[in-house]
């Protein structure tokens, strides 16, 4: 009787680091998530530093800002909507987040057309949905501006707004404030925080 002599290949799968160019705020934060070490992460944060993306931790993380949105689903019912369904944005965008990893198509980057704006672009008028930096602004017309801007960005985008607007980014992207602090020491956090940074 012969018996084969088996050997084991040791691959190292180094995952590429490299994203198409102005990537989506969800490709940083995925990619960076799926990292194992802490300064894989940070380098990730890094090689992908934009205003936007920093602009989101500081909303997230940073203890002294606080939305000027309510806490919760994004309630939302358009004309469509009232014919057929109710049901909120929140709900809206996480169905769309789980059909496109069902099928594994995210419309990634510059080739996804139905998305009309990006976070990178519409991170200018953030300052409208935090607590006491557009006092002028009427609830309302804040929150039928925030429903307006989820409903022109990615799926994935909008979830990652929802999420930052009520601070629970790292329910679902493996960054913490640590992580982000040492990425970007210039981030100053509490009263000087420097939102643009």
């Amino acid at each position: 009787m012969t018996t084969k002599a088996t050997t084991k290949k040791t691959t190292t799968n180094k995952e590429s680091l490299d994203l198409p160019n102005n990537p989506l705020i969800f490709e940083i934060l995925d990619l960076a998530s799926r990292q194992r070490s802490k300064s894989k992460k940070i380098e990730v944060l890094r090689k992908y530093n934009h205003d936007a993306l920093r602009m989101l931790f500081i909303w997230n993380f940073d203890e002294s800002i606080t939305s000027a949105l309510p806490e919760g689903p994004v309630p939302y019912s358009g004309y469509a909507e009232q014919t057929t369904q109710s049901g909120t944005l929140s709900k809206k965008i996480d169905e769309e987040v789980r059909r496109m990893y069902t099928t594994g198509s995210f419309s990634i980057g510059t080739s996804d057309q139905s998305a009309k704006t990006t976070l990178r672009r519409e991170s200018k008028h953030f300052y409208h949905f935090i607590r006491g930096a557009n006092p002028g602004l009427s609830s309302i017309r804040r929150e039928t501006m925030f429903i307006n801007l989820l409903e022109g960005l990615h799926p994935l985008e909008s979830e990652i707004l929802c999420l930052v607007k009520d601070k629970k980014l790292s329910e679902k992207y493996k960054v913490t404030q640590d992580i982000v602090s040492e990425a970007f020491p210039q981030i100053k956090w509490g009263g000087d925080r420097g939102r643009r940074s």
